[in-house]
């Protein structure tokens, strides 16, 4: 069954948030905030470690080459062009914001929570190479284990950031749906290359996430999503 992973991990996301919200009492703000720090970091080297996993590689002779410098430039600035022109965060923002009105007893910050999760579940290498090798191949390996890291992470995020997180199952499962399908409609085109470029993309994407967790700086990172599927489209143009 061609989705079956993403079923799985948006159900995983869905239980963890909820212990999550039933233990958040009994943990003081101080365990959070420290929680919080080091979830930042593990993101950052989850995302800086994904990134250059794919942009480095060993030859024949022993050496370390760099490859698609060029790509991540053209990617993350015409992403980012794309996204700042529709708005992206904003309009992710104002979602958040409409959810937490909808639904009566959530507290304030469930916008920050419902971003976050989503932001950190849906734009990883796992998220897309998981989902494409589901509808290219049907195997669900990796985003089993993504459902089991993602499941553990949930119920951290929601007992320091609340309800919102629930909802990120939701992102999850229409995100990953969708590039499950269009995997299979690309099956003839697509190629290890352009799911290596679009990993390294989403390993940079992550890392801006754990430095917003970090309160480093604040990069609009939901404006800089096109960039991800620009090596596909770049892909089938030089086609």
């Amino acid at each position: 069954m061609v989705g079956k992973g993403t079923i799985i991990n948006a159900i995983a996301i869905i239980v963890g948030a909820t212990v999550g919200l039933l233990i958040k009492n009994g943990i003081s703000e101080r365990v959070k905030h420290t929680i919080m720090q080091g979830i930042g970091l593990a993101v950052v080297i989850l995302g800086l470690s994904g990134a250059l996993q794919e942009m480095f590689f060993v030859t024949a002779q022993g050496g370390i080459e760099r490859r698609f410098t060029m790509l991540v430039i053209f990617s993350l600035v015409g992403g980012g062009v794309i996204g700042a022109g529709l708005r992206l965060e904003e309009g992710i923002e104002a979602f958040g914001r409409r959810l937490e009105k909808k639904f009566t007893g959530l507290q304030g910050g469930f916008a920050r929570g419902f971003i976050t999760a989503s932001l950190v579940y849906c734009v990883g290498a796992m998220a897309v190479v998981g989902a494409f090798e589901d509808g290219l191949t049907g195997k669900i390996d990796i985003l089993l284990s993504k459902s089991l890291l993602d499941g553990v992470s949930a119920v951290v995020f929601s007992a320091s950031l609340g309800p919102g997180v629930i909802f990120s199952a939701g992102a999850v499962f229409l995100y990953q749906g969708i590039l499950t399908l269009l995997a299979g409609l690309l099956k003839t085109v697509m190629t290890a290359e352009v799911l290596s470029q679009m990993s390294l993309i989403g390993g940079i994407l992550i890392m801006s996430i754990g430095l917003n967790i970090l309160e480093v700086t604040k990069i609009k990172v939901g404006n800089l999503l096109p960039a991800i599927f620009l090596p596909l489209l770049f892909d089938l143009i030089v086609k």
